[in-house]
């Protein structure tokens, strides 16, 4: 891995670039994509853990979404790259969305795995959801909040999955509880996207999602193709938000065909 101001990330492949930006969580969840040939084989896939993930600089306070946005930045220019393609996973959508906001002149194409996109309504009743998971985490118990959000998300067999695709992963998920829980989860609920940031967004945009996913992330899902009508829609079957790391084939297709259709 390289470093690029505590960002730690890494480069594989040869082509046009693309920018991967993982969740909360799992931070390499991207990882089965950068063996993935439709991907590998075509492009210089650029993997990076956002800060308090893994081997990445832990946070020193508040951090918001266009901060992050901001981070999302500073492994292109430690490789000279002015311009790029962006993937981002569910958090790491948010992300990718607000850097497609923020500097659209580094985004070509935007690749979102379904973000957390909630309208008003929505946002109590996952307050609701999400309340037992903060009160186990600020019991003192981050292994058990950890594990309600993943099962909430990815099913109750979540670990299962993830340690068979990612050795190791769901333990390095625990020891990043805090990142979530006292960070991401506060600078969300900051969040918001309108109209008018709908409006900004220009480039081309493909809209990818689970159909296992479930309410959670169709609300997100019909929200954004209302606001952004030019936005490409795949849903890919029997997927929940575990996505790339259920069926890395069938996500890398539908990634590489998008951005061969809209090159640098």
């Amino acid at each position: 891995m390289q470093n690029a101001k505590g960002l730690e990330y890494e480069v594989r492949g040869a082509g046009e670039p693309v920018l991967l930006i993982h969740g909360s969580h799992v931070a390499h969840a991207f990882l089965p994509l950068m063996v993935e040939p439709a991907l590998a084989d075509r492009f210089r896939l650029i993997r990076y853990h956002r800060r308090g993930f893994a081997g990445s600089a832990r946070h020193s306070g508040p951090f918001s979404i266009e901060q992050q946005a901001r981070d999302a930045l500073l492994p292109l220019q430690q490789l000279g790259i002015d311009r790029c393609h962006v993937v981002g996973h569910s958090y790491g959508a948010i992300t990718a969305l607000q850097l497609a906001l923020d500097a659209p002149h580094a985004v070509q194409s935007l690749v979102l795995m379904e973000p957390p996109l909630w309208t008003a309504a929505d946002a109590g009743v996952n307050a609701e959801r999400l309340a037992p998971l903060v009160e186990l985490y600020r019991s003192g118990d981050p292994r058990a909040a950890v594990d309600a959000f993943m099962e909430l998300v990815g099913g109750a067999d979540w670990r299962v999955e993830v340690e068979k695709a990612l050795p190791g992963a769901p333990e390095q998920a625990y020891r990043d509880a805090a990142t979530f829980f006292e960070v991401e989860a506060p600078a969300l609920a900051a969040w918001s996207f309108d109209a008018e940031q709908a409006h900004r967004l220009s480039r081309p945009i493909l809209f990818l999602s689970g159909s296992a996913s479930g309410p959670m992330f169709e609300a997100p899902r019909q929200l954004f193709l209302s606001s952004v009508p030019h936005a490409e829609d795949v849903v890919l079957p029997g997927l929940n938000h575990l996505l790339q790391v259920q069926s890395p084939g069938p996500v890398a297709r539908s990634i590489a065909d998008f951005l061969a259709r809209h090159p640098l």
